[in-house]
């Protein structure tokens, strides 16, 4: 009997909710947080099981021989409503050594913010552990933090041992290596939930790996007239770039050697593909996150409202592999 093939999968909603806003999980293979097939024959599935039973046909040869069956990347979306507390993330070296887990480096696109909405990230000046620790206990730390007021469709790249935060009216679609490592540095005051840190994960564990020079901004080159495809962030743990949709593209994703996400930001859009000699439509839209496993080989991108938005996220080859993670 003939193999079935994999699909592209859309996932089922996954939402913590905090005294400051929420966390939706658009895709999430960390154990507490396992994202469930939403359709088709693999329905009900998680993506953990997926990884297990089905390795590289879900996320090509050169990704499984890097990662083994840890899916490498996850999505949420974020939702602020108030003060989001200041954490940060370990490097991927003292992640593996200290908690057996993945770094966290991270991407934050902004999808909406209100007219109060800001995000801290870094410092405004150097400074050292014993500032920080001493203004992050009494919950002055956001006077020594850098502040940026975003607006829909800046984009940040956040690195490990930067500290970071949302605050006001903003929402947040963060693109991050499959890990549950971030610290919390201050609450400013407001209870911490056991599902967001664990509590291990605190202010005194993180000095030694927090970057306390001055953050700087950089420099983001002006989106050019009609560009269609823009790389927001390309290092060696995933590459997102942000698609206008405006006619049907011809993916050949054998090319990557990877699986392909595509979170639509605005719009609506499908993957077309030719499965037994017939054309399969895969629909999304705004809000939803599409895997197409890298056992689709070639397929079309095709928008269905004019006014489609996507972020496109892949894993590049690597040529080491991590035989620590890969069993």
């Amino acid at each position: 009997m003939e193999e079935k093939k994999l699909y592209p999968f859309r996932f089922c909603k996954l939402v913590d909710e905090y005294c400051w806003g929420s966390d939706e999980f658009k895709l999430a293979d960390l154990g507490y947080r396992d994202s469930l097939v939403r359709e088709g024959w693999l329905a009900g599935n998680a993506l953990s099981e997926l990884m297990d039973t089905y390795l590289d046909r879900v996320v090509g040869d050169n990704v499984y021989n890097f990662w083994g069956r840890q899916f490498p990347v996850q999505v949420k979306h974020i939702r602020v409503k108030g003060k989001m507390p200041l954490r940060v993330h370990p490097d991927a070296e003292t992640a593996v050594q200290r908690y057996d887990f993945l770094g966290r480096e991270k991407l934050w696109y902004v999808l909406r913010a209100g007219a109060d909405a800001r995000l801290l990230i870094g410092f405004r000046r150097d400074t050292d552990a014993s500032e920080v620790f001493s203004k992050c206990s009494d919950g002055s730390i956001d006077s020594l933090l850098g502040s940026v007021t975003p607006v829909a469709g800046d984009f940040y790249h956040i690195r490990p041992g930067v500290p970071h935060a949302a605050f006001g009216d903003v929402e947040i679609l963060e693109v991050s290596e499959s890990s549950p490592l971030d610290f919390c540095l201050c609450s400013w005051g407001q209870d911490v939930s056991p599902e967001e840190f664990d509590s291990s994960l605190s202010l005194e564990e993180a000095l030694d790996f927090i970057n306390y020079k001055a953050w700087e901004a950089p420099e983001k080159p002006a989106a050019r007239e009609g560009e269609v495809v823009r790389k927001l962030i390309d290092i060696p743990e995933f590459t997102v770039s942000r698609i206008q949709l405006t006619d049907p593209l011809h993916i050949y994703s054998e090319r990557f050697d990877s699986f392909i996400l595509y979170s639509c930001l605005r719009g609506e859009a499908s993957v077309q593909l030719e499965v037994l000699g017939q054309t399969a439509r895969f629909p999304f839209s705004a809000g939803e996150t599409l895997l197409v496993p890298a056992e689709c080989p070639e397929f079309y991108l095709v928008p269905t409202d004019r006014d489609t938005i996507i972020l496109e996220t892949t894993v590049a080859p690597r040529t080491e592999e991590d035989s620590y993670l890969k069993p």
